[in-house]
């Protein structure tokens, strides 16, 4: 069962949303009409929502679910955590969904602010598990395989190259890390990064230029080219 199934799964047997699925379809369309049809689109789910429409909640989760879980996972770098705080973020958004204001930005932006929230509340929480969690065991592990293979020039491709590329994001500082996520992976605006951080565009930038100095550093020690 996928992450997203299973969050959906989890989601709807402890929170009784129903099963009933919305008839209208997300915009797929690029330019001002395609992205205005997609924010009315989400205001309406939103609405729905909130007024208790059947089958809302659901699609609600279905929709964002895997965008939440890519977050956690890139930040946690465990299949188990990131699903059991993806769980956490749409417990959060069920509680609070009622201070969601449209006028003040799209509803991506602030369940990834949301997101963001909540991965420095664990953060903070589990620092002292982290002292010794053999990330640097791990590192050592992958470099050893690379060696072995004699790839020319360290070079690693396909899975391998993603597993170093998220160990390395584990050896970031969180600021740096999520800079990172938010722009390179998840690729919001630099604007829409200060919105999730409450920073000005410019400490983004500045966070975001440190955090690639610093990921292609650790990626060159373990032989990816870069």
């Amino acid at each position: 069962m996928s992450a997203a199934s299973a969050t959906s799964l989890h989601l709807n047997a402890s929170l009784s949303s129903g099963v009933l699925r919305a008839p209208w379809n997300w915009a797929t369309a690029t330019g001002a009409l395609g992205i205005k049809h997609a924010l009315d689109s989400e205001s309406i789910l939103i609405e729905q929502c909130l007024t208790g429409v059947q089958g809302a909640w659901e699609d609600l989760v279905k929709t964002y679910t895997k965008r939440v879980y890519a977050i956690c996972y890139r930040f946690t770098n465990r299949d188990t955590e990131a699903q059991d705080l993806t769980q956490e973020v749409f417990l959060r958004v069920f509680k609070t969904l009622g201070s969601f204001r449209a006028g003040e930005g799209s509803f991506s932006v602030w369940l990834t602010r949301l997101t963001r929230n909540l991965l420095v509340d664990h953060y903070r929480r589990t620092k002292n598990e982290r002292v010794t969690d053999g990330i640097d065991d791990k590192l050592s592990i992958l470099e050893e395989t690379t060696q072995q293979h004699s790839r020319t020039d360290g070079l690693v491709a396909g899975r391998e190259a993603g597993e170093l590329l998220q160990a390395a994001l584990q050896k970031l500082s969180p600021e740096l890390r999520e800079a990172v996520i938010l722009r390179d992976l998840e690729e919001l605006e630099y604007r829409e990064i200060a919105r999730v951080l409450n920073v000005p565009e410019g400490t983004v930038k500045s966070r975001l230029n440190r955090g690639r100095a610093e990921l292609a550093r650790v990626l060159r020690r373990n032989k990816v080219a870069v």
